[in-house]
């Protein structure tokens, strides 16, 4: 969760005015404070642009109608952040993302106008290599070259032991962002841009090892709307097979299988759910070790699906994947939960805030 203060997250449960600010960076260097009428920043790990963005207003001269204004619009970036007005004379914003602006669209004489932007990631993958690439060295350097060769400037934070990769070469068109996330895969890690328009390299946490960061409880003072659960078999694994092989280097094959070995776990390898294996192959993997942290990242990913939740609460703008929630539900029942997406709303008046998670677990 980003990091609040310690009255924050009480005043979300309670009666408050909820603020929201927008500010569009030009090319040109100047910064707009966007008067916006709605919108929302959804954020989903599960997508390959984890942060996304459209923002309404009314200001129809933000439409660019001129060579001079489409200069000052490609380019630019939007910053937006929600908080809460405390009611003595102080707020609290808190960061929602830094978007690559990429549509401004309405009626010219009339309104309303929508914005619409990804996160930075999104300059980097549409970056495409125009001759071959080659990454060598170690995941952080290899990453971080990536999001460079795009972003000069960019912010690059590890949270992970850095580990040695094999040579990689991408081809010509090659997405390198789906490269940045093989590259991580090596280190049982993924890659994102975070709230602050940064890029974060970390491990998902361990939902049975993680302290919850909130409650979202069903009682008196609780932020809980709706809830429900479900189970699904739909892409769901218990065994991801890693493989890597680089002729490059001439390193010989390795491999590793990562099995789902919990036997109370409802999707154990060789229980009642069977073995249904996945596959993984980089040449960036070259010991076993690798090997061994990609399948591991891959399964978690792979067989959370089992038990997930939909749910809708009051509007947390501090959340972020893969947080874990405690969740109490009308009749009293306790669970924690990973979180997987959750939109967040720019209404002033509040607005929905459904949230989707990826695993769960009774709460003992």
């Amino acid at each position: 969760m980003y990091p609040v203060s310690d009255r924050f997250l009480p005043r979300l449960a309670e009666s408050h005015t909820p603020v929201t600010r927008v500010q569009l960076f030009r090319t040109d260097g100047s910064v707009v404070e966007l008067e916006h009428t709605g919108g929302s920043v959804p954020v989903d790990r599960g997508q390959a642009t984890r942060r996304t963005c459209t923002v309404t207003g009314a200001d129809v001269s933000l439409i660019p109608r001129t060579p001079t204004d489409q200069l000052a619009v490609y380019g630019a970036k939007l910053r937006i952040a929600r908080g809460v007005d405390y009611g003595d004379g102080t707020t609290e914003l808190v960061p929602l993302g830094v978007f690559r602006l990429d549509s401004v669209e309405g009626d010219v004489t009339e309104g309303p106008i929508t914005l619409t932007g990804k996160d930075l990631s999104a300059v980097v993958a549409d970056d495409k290599f125009t001759e071959p690439y080659k990454a060598t060295g170690t995941v952080v350097g290899a990453i971080t070259g990536l999001i460079q060769r795009s972003l000069p400037d960019a912010a690059v934070i590890s949270a992970i032991a850095d580990a040695p990769i094999g040579a990689r070469t991408f081809d010509i068109e090659a997405d390198p962002w789906a490269g940045v996330q093989e590259i991580a895969a090596a280190a049982g890690a993924e890659c994102y841009a975070n709230a602050d328009g940064e890029f974060v390299i970390a491990t998902l946490p361990e939902l049975t090892t993680t302290p919850a960061v909130w409650e979202v409880a069903a009682a008196e003072g609780g932020v809980y709307v709706t809830g429900s659960r479900a189970m699904s078999s739909t892409n769901v694994y218990n065994g991801v097979l890693a493989r890597g092989e680089n002729t490059e280097e001439n390193v010989p094959p390795v491999s590793y299988l990562a099995t789902d070995d919990d036997p109370n776990s409802p999707t154990h390898w060789g229980g009642p759910y069977g073995r249904r294996p996945m596959f993984y192959a980089s040449s960036t993997l070259v010991t076993e070790e690798a090997c061994a942290q990609a399948a591991g990242l891959k399964l978690k990913a792979s067989k959370a699906p089992n038990a997930s939740g939909d749910f809708s609460a009051l509007p947390n703008p501090a959340l972020e994947p893969g947080d874990v929630i405690r969740v109490v539900h009308p009749d009293g029942t306790r669970e924690l939960h990973q979180v997987q997406s959750f939109s967040v709303p720019l209404d002033p008046a509040g607005g929905d805030f459904p949230i989707t998670t990826i695993s769960a677990k009774e709460d003992e």
